[in-house]
């Protein structure tokens, strides 16, 4: 018993059954898992500020209390709502945990705004995102495909006079009338194409410069084309573009932290996706996917 007694391990277990003994008799701890609720001054603080906030001035002392008992029900409800298991298969509680973890995770995310370099570098990577629309200016023949036997044979053989012609040929008077206007001034390609069609727009602006070509097609039928001039967008300044490139660099940096997030956190489970009709489908640490 003696030898016993010297035993480090026997010290710490007594220890700790005393410290157990005293916990209950004090009422046991306070948080999940208890029946004690400890009400902080930090708590209570936080409150009152948020109180404040709202209404643009501090609370009674009765609006205080008030307060504080909706807190202490708050705190009821969900611990006793956690016993039931009532937080377990929930949408809405998985997704706001999940929003919560994430959330601790965007201050890692930012590491500060982005250099002049980093925006300068994203908007060469993305020359469409901020830079405007072609401009093009252009004439236009047009024939009406359900007038005609063979309207594509016969835009075929009116190409080949034009080209002969030149840029400058009188092309209006050799197709079918129409409401459309013969010759388009510059314009953007989006204004093209709310007079023309989204389709007619596209090819117009991969049609070459300086000669006729076609026929490119419309919802009104076929169209033979000279592009006169094409102008490309203006490159935008740094300035202009500050705001909305900074946000787009930070929203891209948080995806990438959030990335590294789950694949370190992956790491640590064991993921296996039963998929219906067929056995389980054990994946290796780390691995997640339908097997």
């Amino acid at each position: 018993m003696k030898r016993l007694l010297r035993e480090p391990l026997v010290h710490f277990l007594l220890l700790g059954g005393l410290l157990f003994l005293w916990f209950q008799w004090k009422g046991g701890a306070s948080g999940p898992g208890t029946t004690r609720i400890v009400v902080t001054p930090g708590q209570v603080r936080n409150l009152a500020s948020g109180f404040t906030r709202t209404w643009s001035r501090p609370p009674s002392e009765e609006e205080l209390k008030g307060l504080i008992d909706e807190y202490v029900r708050e705190e009821i409800a969900t611990r006793e709502a956690m016993a039931l298991g009532l937080d377990r298969d929930d949408t809405v509680i998985r997704q706001r945990l999940r929003q919560k973890l994430e959330f601790l995770s965007g201050d890692a995310a930012s590491g500060g705004l982005p250099s002049d370099a980093e925006i300068e570098a994203w908007v060469k990577a993305h020359p469409d995102a901020f830079g405007g629309e072609t401009r093009i200016s252009f004439r236009q023949v047009f024939l009406r495909a359900d007038r005609r036997e063979d309207a594509r044979a016969d835009a075929g053989r009116l190409l080949a006079r034009l080209r002969a012609a030149g840029p400058e040929a009188p092309g209006a008077e050799l197709g079918d009338a129409t409401m459309l206007p013969p010759e388009m001034p510059l314009s953007e390609l989006g204004e093209v194409a709310a007079t023309f069609g989204d389709g007619f727009a596209r090819a117009l602006a991969e049609a070459p410069e300086g000669e006729w070509t076609g026929p490119l097609a419309s919802s009104y039928g076929l169209h033979l084309v000279l592009v006169r001039e094409r102008v490309a967008p203006e490159a935008p300044s740094l300035a202009a573009v500050r705001p909305l490139v900074t946000r787009e660099i930070l929203a891209e940096r948080r995806k990438r932290e959030l990335e590294r997030l789950y694949e370190g956190l992956l790491a640590k489970y064991s993921v296996t996706v039963e998929m219906p009709g067929a056995g389980p489908g054990p994946s290796a640490g780390g691995e997640a996917g339908a097997r």
